[in-house]
């Protein structure tokens, strides 16, 4: 059985950090929602444009398979980059898209998760004031259309570099939006919070970076799995994470990235046939 998470939002969901920064997560016991299908998964998971990267969701997974060994999870992307509240409206593209893809998911696998990354898009003070109102009806949309009304879903804070960077005045009522996302957190059943204290962002002070992906997606699985807030930085998220970078691959998984190279054409097939025979 596959335990699948929907993953919805914009573009800190799916994932801007670069992929060269972090030790890569690789598990074929982790997969993600191709074509109706669940392939092992690879970063970027959710390729909503040219410039996707690095998302929270590997170390999510990563995180949840050090919980249920054995086990298999399965990620849906759905996330977009750049989009507002009014995007994923009930009944638009997006949230249509999504609602598609989990029931896709729903024929295949269990769905135990929404996990949700978004606000940027509605640093105003106008926007902040209705994003409690406007999201919920969208979080009720989405449980009643999967029929999964007490499904956990998971939101995280948004980053407080966000004023530091280029489009810095935009952003000046960020803190407004993480307030309206810790409440809603804390008004809405099974609904919790997870902090973005402390993390780093690209050049561009708009996205996370690899590494603090990596930490989110830590936050998200311990909101996840222990059904609290997480409020501020854990002491052991670095441990977790190395954990996670020390497993090691199995036979079939690394004759599948050596496929995947020679596919890719990084190895000929004089050194891939070499690398299988170490094997």
């Amino acid at each position: 059985m596959v335990h699948s998470f929907l993953m919805v939002g914009q573009s800190n969901m799916a994932g801007r950090g670069f992929i060269k920064e972090v030790t890569p997560i690789y598990d074929e016991h982790i997969k993600m929602l191709r074509n109706g299908l669940w392939q092992t998964m690879s970063e970027p998971i959710n390729y909503d444009r040219p410039g996707a990267g690095v998302g929270l969701a590997a170390s999510f997974a990563a995180a949840w398979r050090l919980k249920h060994p054995g086990e298999q999870i399965g990620l849906i992307p759905c996330a977009d980059g750049g989009t507002s509240l009014d995007d994923w409206a009930v009944g638009g593209a997006l949230f249509d898209h999504a609602v598609a893809q989990a029931k896709l998911a729903q024929r295949i696998s269990a769905l135990d998760g929404i996990l949700w990354h978004q606000g940027e898009s509605d640093c105003s003070v106008e926007r902040a004031a209705a994003y409690g109102e406007k999201f919920a009806v969208i979080v009720n949309a989405f449980r009643k259309e999967l029929n999964v009304p007490d499904i956990p879903l998971i939101i995280g804070g948004i980053g407080d570099y966000l004023t530091k960077g280029i489009y810095g005045k935009y952003f000046e009522t960020y803190p407004l939006v993480n307030q309206a996302l810790q409440q809603f957190a804390g008004h809405t059943p099974h609904c919790y919070f997870a902090t973005a204290a402390g993390l780093t962002a690209n050049p561009d002070e708009i996205h996370f970076n690899a590494a603090s992906q990596r930490v989110l997606g830590v936050r998200y699985f311990k909101a996840f799995d222990e059904l609290t807030d997480v409020t501020v930085p854990q002491a052991d998220e670095a441990d977790i994470l190395q954990t996670i970078y020390d497993r090691p691959l199995t036979k079939t998984e690394r004759t599948k990235l050596l496929e995947n190279s020679f596919a890719a054409g990084v190895l000929s097939l004089a050194d891939y046939q070499a690398e299988l025979s170490k094997l």
